[in-house]
């Protein structure tokens, strides 16, 4: 055995093969369970970040023949979770992200790139608080077999696009992180 035999692949690499050999075409679905969308901003003039998760998110995606993503990731805004109910509840009010209004935060990728080290890159839109606006990430491929692919990426979101500009004194800093880690799982043929 040589030396690059022994060596395990790393998964963009697996996932730059699996899409030239064709075999991540098709449909998937988001393994909720073992999927995770969270968001930090920096607060009280930077000394801390404020830190939570959204427990409700689902999602499909179709990979092209030549491997191009396309889908929607679809996150329930009112599941979100700071572990601070009045903190919660104010960012689910009119102020952040209207949750009564627009329930919904819906990432849709519409074009990617995978380059020769497994990174995608990703084009699409971020709608939240009843806005849409363009995005453009990358992620990082951190599983990936003719069954289930996991991705990881980050998201610097200006706040003020989305109409989320509560912010007293400049208290809170507008930019926020997304991170997501989703892994999605092969839709079999003939599934709905």
């Amino acid at each position: 055995m040589t030396a690059a035999a022994r060596e395990p692949r790393q998964p963009g690499a697996s996932a730059v093969t699996l899409v030239r050999d064709g075999e991540l075409a098709g449909r998937w679905r988001l393994d909720a369970q073992a999927s995770r969308v969270e968001f930090r901003v920096r607060h009280f003039w930077n000394a801390i970040t404020v830190r939570g998760w959204f427990e409700q998110v689902e999602g499909e995606g179709t990979v092209g023949a030549d491997g191009t993503v396309s889908g929607p990731l679809v996150i329930g805004a009112a599941s979100l979770n700071t572990k601070n109910k009045q903190r919660d509840k104010h960012l689910r009010s009119a102020d952040f992200f209207d949750a009564e209004k627009h329930p919904r935060v819906v990432v849709t990728v519409r074009q990617t790139a995978l380059a020769a080290d497994g990174q995608l890159t990703a084009e699409g839109t971020l709608e939240a608080a009843g806005i849409s606006e363009p995005v453009t990430f990358t992620a990082d491929v951190i599983e990936a077999s003719a069954e289930a692919v996991t991705l990881r990426a980050e998201l610097a979101i200006d706040r003020n696009r989305f109409g989320m500009t509560w912010s007293p004194l400049r208290i809170a800093a507008m930019q926020a992180t997304g991170a997501v880690t989703a892994r999605f799982t092969r839709i079999p043929a003939g599934n709905p």
